[in-house]
């Protein structure tokens, strides 16, 4: 597949701007104040105060007050437990102090448990603290659960537009506190995990498996498409899976994007994915090898239902059962979507895939899809996590800041068998492929760590 310094949208901010100085003020970058100077070195400065110590004094002294020109937030309303990324840019400063605490680079992911006021301050050793600089935003706490934080809206996909590649005008499927929609920013790492990363790849970069236009003649990405309650039921017939497929009939329309699909219409194969999210009922309906058949209905290799409102995902599932995706797990959840990565703030984790899983499942999965029973081989269901150590450059793209926020918050869950490090998302003829393609690849999988794996499901 795929083979801006912009600040991520937020609260815009009153810079507040200190006097330098007991009885000077600020004028331009230059500021005279009156005070005790003792040293060794010479004083340049017009003082009313004694000087001591040798050396000559000059006549002017020149102290530069520090600029904060931007200080933002990803969000400023987020449900408890969820972060938010503050982003700032300062001039002039020898130090940057946020609610009193020292901090470095141009960016800090926060994880409030209430309502915060956050304080940045920025310093200039020449003038502190006379000439000090502040600016100020609040990041909102709201109560979890399903319901709405910020703009999303969690497990209620009634508001969403109709079509292929649709907005979902904020809305979230499953509840705030689902597995996919869960912060485990701080949650412990796995003991295993500098192995399990390091055989997927410890210098590999990620790959976006999702962008605009054609690559190979088909659009790039798992495409999806938005029904209303009324759309048509056709029969589904399944050729591999029925065994552990729920069955149809399925509200999928005649002409629903099919992944891989040609755009000049040829024939194709891949998988073959297809996905129907009915808004009007909360439910979503996925299959793979999927063929259009005469009179409407499909044949497909198997098929499942998930209920988007709900932690019981799927109803008529096992453990066990596989889906369209190898990991028994939901494909549309997550996928990566311009839509949100544009707004700047992503509220879920991503799907990605790597070419050697273990003959295991950890939850949210249910299925394995491996004769391999290493226990440095990832198992299905695996989540990673972006390093809190990694810096997410300020010069990335919006998007690109988006993105890599949302695996420092939420990470990735090993859903298939494939290539490494390649995540998957929605083809949006939005996209900037370059910008992807170097900014998310500049990203290697050491900056990676495995989030504890509890609950493993063994043969």
């Amino acid at each position: 597949m795929l083979h801006r310094t912009t600040f991520v949208p937020g609260l815009m901010l009153l810079l507040c701007l200190s006097a330098c100085g007991g009885g000077g003020s600020t004028s331009g970058a230059v500021t005279t104040g009156t005070g005790t100077t003792t040293g060794t070195g010479t004083n340049t400065g017009t003082s009313s105060g004694t000087t001591s110590g040798s050396g000559t004094t000059g006549s002017s002294t020149t102290a530069t007050a520090p600029v904060i020109s931007a200080f933002s937030a990803t969000a400023t309303s987020i449900t408890l437990g969820q972060s938010s990324l503050l982003t700032w840019q300062a001039s002039g400063a020898t130090s940057l102090s946020l609610n009193g605490s020292a901090v470095t680079g141009s960016s800090l992911s926060v994880s409030p448990s209430s309502t915060t006021i956050y304080t940045l301050v920025a310093s200039n050793s020449a003038c502190n603290p006379a000439c000090n600089t502040t600016a100020t935003l609040t990041v909102t706490v709201n109560s979890g659960g399903s319901g709405t934080a910020s703009n999303a809206i969690y497990g209620d996909l009634r508001k969403a537009d109709l079509g292929a590649g649709a907005n979902l005008n904020g809305a979230i499927p499953f509840p705030a506190n689902n597995a996919w929609n869960t912060d485990v920013s701080k949650a412990a790492v796995d003991p295993a995990s500098d192995a399990l990363i390091a055989s997927i790849g410890l210098n590999t970069g990620l790959h976006p498996d999702f962008g605009s236009g054609l690559y190979d003649g088909a659009p790039i990405g798992i495409p999806y498409v938005v029904v209303a309650g009324s759309q048509a039921r056709v029969p589904v017939v399944f050729t591999d899976y029925g065994d552990e497929s729920e069955p149809g009939p399925y509200p999928i329309p005649a002409n629903a994007p099919i992944e891989g699909q040609q755009a000049n219409g040829s024939a194709f194969g891949g998988d073959r994915h297809v996905l129907v999210i009915d808004r009007d009922a909360g439910r979503l309906y996925e299959v793979g090898n999927a063929y259009p058949q005469a009179g409407g209905s499909w044949k497909v290799s198997g098929g499942a239902i998930f209920d988007l409102t709900s932690n019981n995902v799927r109803p008529g599932g096992r453990p066990g059962w596989t889906s369209a995706d190898a990991a028994g797990l939901p494909i549309f959840p997550g996928l990566v979507r311009y839509e949100e990565a544009a707004s700047g703030v992503i509220r879920h984790a991503f799907r990605f895939t790597v070419s050697r899983t273990r003959r295991a499942y950890v939850p949210p999965a249910t299925h394995w899809a491996s004769s391999n029973t290493g226990a440095t081989v990832p198992p299905m269901g695996m989540r990673v996590r972006l390093k809190a150590s990694y810096q997410i450059p300020a010069n990335f793209s919006n998007e690109g800041k988006a993105i890599l926020q949302a695996m420092k918050t939420y990470g990735m869950l090993v859903a298939d068998n494939g290539s490494n490090w390649y995540v998957s998302g929605a083809p949006d003829a939005r996209w900037n492929n370059d910008k992807l393609l170097s900014e998310l690849g500049s990203v290697k999988g050491s900056s990676f760590e495995v989030v504890r794996m509890d609950g493993l499901v063994t043969p």
